[in-house]
């Protein structure tokens, strides 16, 4: 007989993952750059890995924006409360959560918490993930290439299958992939490898929602000044110069990065289903 449990093993031990905001200089600006005009007025939505960049200034931005906005993230939990603060202080309602979304129980517990508050769910935002930099794939672990794929993908099937009967007509599911998954990136195999499975997960289901009313879009971000960088995404050395590749000469800031997520959550992208876009500095890539 088939099981619905997974076989969902412990995260690996690293004390500089999954990076805190509070102890990163120089910080990241992530405050909405413009005032808010009622985009999401009325509507609630969960957005993972918001304790810090990228997810901090979605979350905000949303909360700006008028959506109600649940909090998830992993463990770090001073970051978390001050995005939920920074949420509240726009006039929205935030809460927090703290789990492990490679779990398929802890994204059901999740989806339960929010349909609990506030009733509904009209937005989800997979942004969630994780990096390990490897030079050589001989050094990347079974445990490693398991937890990378655990965190980055799995965690969105199991999100979106919890999510999935709150989700109505004009819900927006938006996952964050990355630039490595259109040009690669040799220190971080499983990582790109992981986004490049995001985006073809993003365009399927697409493909099984969209007539259904339920709009999915991705974002693939350049190289974006976030705690994942120094705390396990880059070496030393890639810190040095991090960003200064890019056609822009400089890395984005997640304040850059979360206004692709506002309009691919709100009607301004109501003809768009299946697409990616792309800040990332002036890079362009093919898709």
């Amino acid at each position: 007989m088939a099981s619905n449990a997974a076989d969902v093993r412990p995260p690996i031990h690293e004390d500089g993952l999954p990076g805190s905001e509070a102890d990163l200089e120089p910080k990241p600006d992530w405050h909405p750059r413009y005032p808010g005009s009622g985009r999401l007025h009325g509507k609630v939505a969960i957005v993972t890995g918001a304790d810090s960049g990228i997810g901090r200034a979605v979350a905000v931005l949303f909360a700006r924006e008028g959506a109600k906005v649940a909090v998830a993230y992993l463990c770090e939990h001073e970051d978390a409360q001050k995005t939920v603060e920074a949420c509240e202080a726009e006039g929205s309602e935030a809460l927090a959560f703290a789990g492990d979304l490679g779990d398929p129980a802890v994204g059901q517990a999740l989806v339960d918490l929010v349909i609990g508050e506030w009733g509904r769910l009209d937005v989800l935002v997979n942004n969630a993930g994780e990096q390990h930099p490897d030079k050589d794939i001989r050094a990347i672990t079974p445990q490693q290439l398991q937890r990378t794929f655990q965190t980055n993908i799995f965690s969105m099937f199991y999100l979106v299958q919890a999510a999935r009967e709150h989700l109505k007509p004009g819900a927006a599911i938006v996952n964050c992939t990355s630039i490595t998954m259109y040009g690669g990136e040799a220190e971080l195999l499983d990582y790109s490898s992981t986004k490049g499975a995001i985006t073809a997960f993003t365009r399927s289901l697409s493909e099984q929602l969209v007539g259904q009313g339920i709009r999915v879009n991705g974002v693939a971000p350049g190289p974006i000044w976030t705690p994942l960088n120094p705390s396990g995404g880059a070496s030393k050395e890639k810190l040095e110069t991090f960003g200064q590749k890019t056609p822009m000469g400089r890395p984005g800031q997640p304040n850059e990065v979360a206004p692709a997520f506002l309009f691919l959550a709100c009607e301004d992208s109501s003809y768009m289903s299946g697409q990616v876009l792309h800040p990332n500095g002036g890079t362009v890539v093919n898709g």
